[in-house]
């Protein structure tokens, strides 16, 4: 089953709120998931101290140890999983890109966010080397302005990575109080109140139009790799 981290050695990138996003979405819809919390910080874990209904599974146990062991186990009990990495360039977050069929590399819309993804893209490719083989990758914004509020910065940011021959999903997360919200009121997007959380109905369709796109890119490797 497919297994998506989400890496950037840069803390506060939105990482757990790009997991998090994904992995309701597809629980929502009856799809089987499990989260591994490698976040120091365990976000995902308080979340799932909550009272969401989802059957979302997450696991905190993960070590650089033992990781690839987790995400071989739970791979093989789940149609999804996603592995939440801590906000460095650490051997356990190399062995857990090794072991993805997708890294997902979030980043905000600053020059800052963009030179940490870089280095997240490395990080990848020296991966790659290390192991004669190539991985996927895509960078995804989050924290950006929904359209027409589009900062400068974010498309010459974009424009460039265009340039770099860089994949990036045409879907950003956008700044929304409900992404916060999930993770203060401890549930999914699908469960927030709307008279008490502006914006729900709005973040709802932005995290699925975000989900669609991950699902399509994901597609698109399993053909590569049958090819």
């Amino acid at each position: 089953m497919p297994v998506i981290s989400a890496a950037n050695p840069k803390g506060g990138a939105g990482k757990s709120t790009s997991v998090l996003a994904l992995a309701t979405c597809l629980s929502q819809q009856g799809a089987s998931v499990v989260i591994i919390d490698a976040d120091p910080n365990r976000p995902i874990t308080d979340w799932r101290s909550g009272n969401s209904k989802l059957p979302i599974q997450v696991r905190s146990d993960a070590t650089e140890a033992n990781i690839r062991d987790v995400i071989n186990e739970t791979a093989s009990q789940a149609q999804f999983v996603f592995v939440d990495l801590e906000g460095t360039a650490s051997r356990l977050t190399s062995r857990a890109i090794i072991r993805s069929d997708l890294t997902l590399i979030p980043l905000g819309g600053s020059a800052l966010d963009a030179q940490q993804a870089a280095r997240a893209v490395n990080l990848v490719r020296e991966s790659e080397e290390d192991i004669g083989r190539k991985l996927n990758f895509i960078l995804a914004f989050n924290r950006t302005n929904p359209p027409p509020f589009v900062r400068r910065i974010e498309r010459e940011i974009a424009t460039q990575m265009h340039k770099n021959d860089l994949p990036i999903l045409k879907s950003h997360l956008h700044r929304r109080e409900a992404f916060n919200a999930m993770f203060m009121e401890r549930l999914s997007l699908h469960e927030l109140s709307p008279s008490r959380v502006n914006g729900v109905a709005a973040a709802i369709e932005n995290a699925m139009h975000f989900t669609g796109e991950v699902l399509e890119v994901l597609r698109g490797a399993t053909r590569e790799r049958a090819a």
